[in-house]
C-alpha cells in the first residue's frame, strides 16, 4: 500500500475544515480551464449502448489531427492520462527511472509501485543513466519548459539503448511546446490530457502517442470499452474545433497576466507557470492558504516547498472579486 500522494482538490474535505466558510467554494486548485468547452447535448445511446470500435478509432483519429499525430495508429486513447500513468510501467518494465522534477508525483509513484528503482533528477541530462525518463513538459508546478529538439535527442538516445522517454503534455494545449508531430519516434512516448484544456476533467478522457506498436500494446493491455461514452461524445466534439481552442488561448493567457497582476499587489513573486495556473512564492504563503480558504477560495500548497502556492483561473467575474478582496 502506498502512502496517498497529495493533489489539488480536496473540496469536500476543505469544506468540513472550514464550515462557517462563504458558499460556494471557489477552487483553484487545479489547473483546469475554468471555462469549459460547450458540449452539444448528451445522445441517448452514448449511456445505453456500449461504444463501438468504429466511435473509439474516430475519437483517436480526432485526436492525431488536433495534436498534430501524423498517424492515427500512434494514438491510444484512455480513461484518462492517470490510468495511462500506471498502465505504463505493466507494459515497459524498467530497472530504473528518473523523474524530472519536482513535478506530478504520481510518475513516480507509478514505477515504484511496479518494483521499479526511482529517482528525482533535476534535468533529463542526470537522467542518462535511467532505463526510463520522465518528464513533464511544460512542467507541473513551475511551467518550466525543455524545447522539442532537446527532446528528441534524448529520444534517440534512448532509443538506441532500448530505453524510453516519456513526456507527458498535460498542459501543453495552449503552451507547448509539443513533440507529438515528431510521432512516431523510437524511444518516444507523449501523453496528453483532455480534460485540462477543454474544462471537463470529470469526463476522464486521454491519450498516449507513441510508435504504432506500443500504442496497439496499450489499447491491448485496456481493453474493449475503455473510454465512455459520454467521452467519445465529448471528445468528437470538442477536438476538432480548432477556433474553440485559438479562442480560449487568447482569453487564457489574458487571465494569466490579470492573476499575476493581483500577486503582484498581494506581496507574492510568480516563479512560472501555464495559462492554466501560475506558481507564487510568499513569505507567508500558509497564512495566505488559511485566510484565503476562510474566504472559501482553495489553492495548492506543497509540503517540500512550503512558501509556494498554486493557482488556477477563477471562472467569472465574481470569482475575480472575490479572490482579489481576499489578496489584499
Amino acid at each position: 500500500m502506498r502512502a496517498p500522494i497529495a493533489h489539488g482538490g480536496g473540496l469536500i474535505a476543505a469544506q468540513r475544515r472550514r464550515p462557517d466558510a462563504p458558499r460556494p467554494w471557489i477552487d483553484l486548485s487545479t489547473g483546469i480551464n475554468p471555462v469549459p468547452y460547450p458540449l452539444p447535448p448528451l445522445p441517448p445511446e452514448a449511456l445505453l449502448r456500449l461504444p463501438e470500435p468504429e466511435q473509439a478509432a474516430a475519437l483517436e483519429a480526432a485526436a492525431a489531427r488536433a495534436y498534430g499525430a501524423a498517424d492515427p495508429a500512434c494514438v491510444a486513447a484512455g480513461p484518462g492520462t492517470q490510468a495511462l500513468i500506471h498502465l505504463l510501467p505493466r507494459l515497459v518494465p524498467a530497472r530504473s527511472v528518473a523523474v524530472v522534477g519536482p513535478t506530478y508525483a504520481e510518475h513516480a509513484a507509478a514505477w515504484r509501485l511496479a518494483g521499479a528503482s526511482v529517482s528525482e533528477v533535476p534535468d533529463l541530462p542526470a537522467a542518462e543513466t535511467a532505463q526510463v525518463a520522465v518528464l513533464v513538459n511544460p512542467n507541473n508546478p513551475d511551467g518550466r519548459a525543455v524545447p522539442p529538439e532537446a527532446l528528441l535527442l534524448e529520444a534517440a538516445r534512448r532509443a538506441a539503448s532500448g530505453g524510453l522517454l516519456v513526456v507527458d503534455e498535460a498542459f501543453a494545449d495552449f503552451d507547448g511546446p509539443s513533440v507529438v508531430p515528431e510521432l512516431p519516434r523510437a524511444g518516444l512516448l507523449v501523453l496528453r490530457s483532455f480534460g485540462k484544456a477543454y474544462g471537463l476533467a470529470g469526463l476522464r478522457l486521454g491519450f498516449a502517442v507513441a510508435p504504432a506498436p506500443l500504442a496497439a500494446a496499450i489499447r491491448a493491455a485496456l481493453g474493449p470499452w475503455a473510454v465512455s461514452g459520454p467521452a467519445l461524445h465529448a471528445g468528437l466534439a470538442a477536438l476538432p474545433d480548432a477556433a474553440w481552442r485559438e479562442a480560449a488561448a487568447a482569453r487564457l493567457a489574458a487571465d494569466a497576466a490579470r492573476l499575476d497582476a493581483l500577486f503582484a499587489g498581494a506581496g507574492g513573486a510568480v516563479l512560472g507557470g501555464t495559462r492554466l495556473f501560475r506558481l507564487v512564492r510568499h513569505p507567508n504563503a500558509a497564512a495566505l492558504a488559511d485566510r484565503l480558504a476562510d474566504a472559501g477560495i482553495l489553492v495548492r500548497r506543497f509540503g517540500y516547498a512550503p512558501d509556494w502556492l498554486r493557482f488556477g483561473l477563477p471562472a467569472g467575474e465574481a470569482a475575480w472579486a472575490r479572490l482579489a478582496a481576499a489578496l489584499v
